[in-house]
């Protein structure tokens, strides 16, 4: 049965631990994975007044049935899909006792570009791990204003080098960036975005505006750095003028004005 009167958090928690449990690798990404991932920003977080709406999961698509076993036993009801082509690969769970709903991705989060989790739901728990979760922010054309608030979050919390649990791997993303233009031109965009963006969040102090700052620049730099392949090399001579991201059909948050 559902749990009554529990937050989004200790939800997400309960979920995660029922799937560890049985063996079934089931993460949260999302808003709730960086609250999770940021416990000295609570403060900050909540005068930036960013609100939980549902629970998201990543699983793996071979683990389909026993996660979709799992919900069913932990009291929530199957709800049909949308049509669009992004969310073939999804399931989306009803709570009726909290009306709430919990979402799960598999394998991959396809937006307006791909972030791969085969391989790497392992590293971390009970969320994606901190690297892929700015990924899954940094892949948003339309970069609205709680997602900027996310990485704002991620980056004052963390820092940026070679790796580790708690570090947001600068080679890892560097590298997935000299591969795919059309992702590095979205990602990228999206850094210089946040920096000009510091200004209006009043709730930063100048301290924490200067950290997060000097690590997206960390993080652009490494980016930068990378040598890149011929195929990104070919697509960068293309630019913008073709198309090089993917619509996405239910994006309807507001954008962050430049």
């Amino acid at each position: 049965m559902p749990a009554q009167k529990s937050d989004f958090i200790q939800e997400a928690y309960r979920i995660s631990e029922a799937a560890e449990k049985k063996g079934v690798h089931l993460r949260v990404m999302g808003a709730l994975a960086t609250r999770i991932h940021t416990p000295n920003s609570q403060d900050l977080a909540k005068s930036l007044k960013r609100e939980f709406t549902d629970i998201d999961f990543v699983g793996y698509w071979e683990q389909r049935e026993k996660v979709q076993a799992l919900f069913h036993e932990l009291g929530y009801e199957p709800r049909e899909l949308g049509l669009g082509t992004v969310f073939l690969t999804r399931h989306v769970f009803y709570d009726k006792t909290n009306k709430r709903v919990a979402e799960v991705f598999y394998d991959k989060l396809q937006m307006c570009h791909t972030v791969d989790f085969r391989g790497r739901l392992e590293l971390d728990f009970p969320t994606i791990p901190l690297t892929d979760l700015v990924l899954t922010k940094l892949q948003i054309v339309q970069l609205n204003e709680k997602d900027a608030k996310d990485l704002l979050l991620l980056f004052r919390e963390h820092e940026v080098g070679a790796g580790g649990k708690e570090v947001i791997d600068s080679t890892y993303i560097a590298d997935i960036m000299s591969k795919d233009w059309c992702f590095y031109y979205t990602a990228t965009t999206n850094l210089k975005r946040i920096i000009e963006y510091l200004p209006n969040f009043e709730a930063l102090g100048e301290k924490d505006r200067a950290v997060i700052k000097g690590r997206i620049q960390k993080l652009e730099e490494a980016i930068e750095k990378k040598p890149k392949t011929l195929a990104w090399k070919l697509r960068a001579k293309v630019g913008t003028k073709k198309k090089w991201y993917n619509d996405v059909e239910d994006m309807t948050h507001t954008q962050i004005e430049k």
